[in-house]
C-alpha cells in the first residue's frame, strides 16, 4: 500500500472533498469549502516527492522533471478513486487529490434545476456546463451521461482529462477514453470519435480553438455534444468562444451558436444550511429565437433581461436561483452573498454582518 493511501483515506472517511499536499505543511483536507490541516508534521520535500514517486508513472516522473504538471486518475488500497494534479512550486513538489465518489450521482440527487433531465432529450446541438475550478462541472456532466445511459440506447463517447466517475453501460454503450493516454489532444479525440459512430460526445474540456471547431462541427453534424468550459456565466461563456477563434471566422462562430447552442449551464457551488455539504447552484440559458438573436447582432449584454424573464422555459439566472434556495432554507445565506451578483437583494439574509461592507459615515 502506498504512503499517500493512508491520508487519502482519512480524507475520505471524513467526507471531504479534496487532498492537498505541499513541502513545509501538513497535508490539507477541504471540507465543504474550508481548507482544514490534518494533525501531522510538516511535510519536506523528500519525504513528499518519496510519497508522489510511489503513485505515478516513470513517464509521470520524467514530465515532472521537466517541469511539466501531471494529471492522472488514482485508485487507492481501499478502492477510492481520486483525479490528480501533481506540480513543482517554488518549495519543491505539491499535488491535490480529488475524490470521486464511487456511484455516479444523478440529476436528481444533486439537486439540478428539472430542465436538466429535458436537454437531455436533444438529439443534437451543443449544451455547455460551465464554472470555475472546482465548482462540480463534471460531477454535472456525470449525471447527465447517467440519465442517457439508464434511459436512451446510444452510444456515448466520453473524453475526459483524466477519467473520473466510471460509467457501467446500462442501456447505452459508454466508451471513457483519457487525454495522452487514449488520446493525444481532445480536438483529436472528437475528430476520432466522429468516425465511432457517435450519437454524445461529452469534451472534457473546450480549451482551445481547434477543440472548440471539432466540437462545433460534431453538434452540427447530427451528435449531441457535452462540454465545459471555465466561464463564469453565459454571457461570458458565449464571448469566450466567438474570442477564441480567428476574426475571420466570427460571424460563422455566431451563427453557429445561434443554431446550435441548446444552453450553458453555469454553476457554484455554496454550502448547505447545515454547514455540512456544498449544493450546486445554477444559471441556466436556453437559446431561445429572442437570443440567438442578441447572438447574432452582438448584443450579448441584454442576455440577462431575457434569462429573468424565462423562467416559465425552464431559465434562471444565478441571483434568482440564490434567492428561491435562501427561502427554501437549503443554502447558507452567508455563503450565498459571497456568490450573488447583486449584493444588495441579500443583505438582509446575512447572518454574519462582518461580511457586509462598512458603510461610510462620515460627515461629508
Amino acid at each position: 500500500m502506498a504512503r499517500i493511501d493512508a491520508f487519502l483515506k482519512l480524507g475520505t472517511d471524513q467526507g471531504c472533498s479534496d487532498i492537498h499536499f505541499a513541502v513545509g505543511l501538513p497535508p490539507m483536507l477541504r471540507m465543504h469549502g474550508d481548507l482544514l490541516p490534518i494533525k501531522f508534521r510538516d511535510l519536506s520535500q523528500p519525504e513528499l516527492e518519496g510519497y508522489i514517486a510511489e503513485i505515478t508513472s516513470r513517464t509521470h516522473q520524467d514530465q515532472l522533471r521537466r517541469g511539466h504538471d501531471v494529471d492522472f486518475s488514482y485508485v487507492a488500497a481501499n478502492g477510492g478513486r481520486f483525479r490528480v494534479n501533481v506540480f513543482r512550486k517554488d518549495t519543491g513538489v505539491g499535488a491535490t487529490f480529488r475524490a470521486i465518489p464511487a456511484e455516479v450521482p444523478t440529476i436528481d440527487r444533486l439537486g439540478l434545476p428539472p430542465i436538466v433531465k429535458k436537454l437531455c432529450d436533444h438529439h443534437q446541438g451543443m449544451i455547455l456546463v460551465t464554472g470555475s475550478t472546482g465548482t462540480g462541472k463534471s460531477t454535472t456532466l456525470a449525471a447527465m451521461i447517467d440519465h442517457l445511459n439508464a434511459t436512451r440506447r446510444l452510444n456515448i463517447i466520453s473524453l475526459e482529462d483524466p477519467i473520473e466517475f466510471v460509467h457501467k453501460s446500462k442501456q447505452s454503450q459508454v466508451i471513457q477514453r483519457e487525454l495522452d493516454t487514449h488520446l493525444p489532444s481532445f480536438s483529436e479525440g472528437v475528430r476520432a470519435a466522429m468516425r465511432q459512430d457517435p450519437d454524445v460526445i461529452l469534451v472534457g474540456e473546450l480549451r482551445d480553438a481547434d477543440t472548440i471547431r471539432w466540437a462545433m462541427t460534431a453538434a452540427e453534424t447530427g451528435h449531441l455534444v457535452l462540454g465545459t468550459l471555465h466561464t463564469t456565466g453565459a454571457v461570458k461563456t458565449i464571448d469566450r468562444i466567438v474570442d477564441a477563434l480567428p476574426a475571420d471566422e466570427r460571424e460563422q462562430t455566431k451563427s453557429f451558436l445561434a443554431q446550435s447552442l441548446i444552453a450553458v449551464i453555469t454553476q457554484v457551488l455554496v454550502k448547505t444550511a447545515d454547514q455540512r455539504g456544498r449544493k450546486a447552484i445554477c444559471e441556466v440559458m436556453l437559446v431561445t429565437r429572442a437570443i440567438a438573436k442578441l447572438i447574432m447582432t452582438d448584443q450579448t449584454h441584454q442576455i440577462p433581461s431575457q434569462l429573468q424573464t424565462g423562467k416559465d422555459l425552464g431559465m434562471q439566472m444565478l441571483d434568482q436561483a440564490l434567492l428561491a434556495n435562501i427561502q427554501a432554507k437549503e443554502i447558507d445565506p452567508d455563503d450565498a452573498y459571497v456568490y450573488a451578483t447583486d449584493k444588495r437583494l441579500f443583505a438582509r439574509h446575512v447572518t454574519d454582518t462582518s461580511i457586509l461592507p462598512k458603510l461610510d459615515l462620515a460627515p461629508g
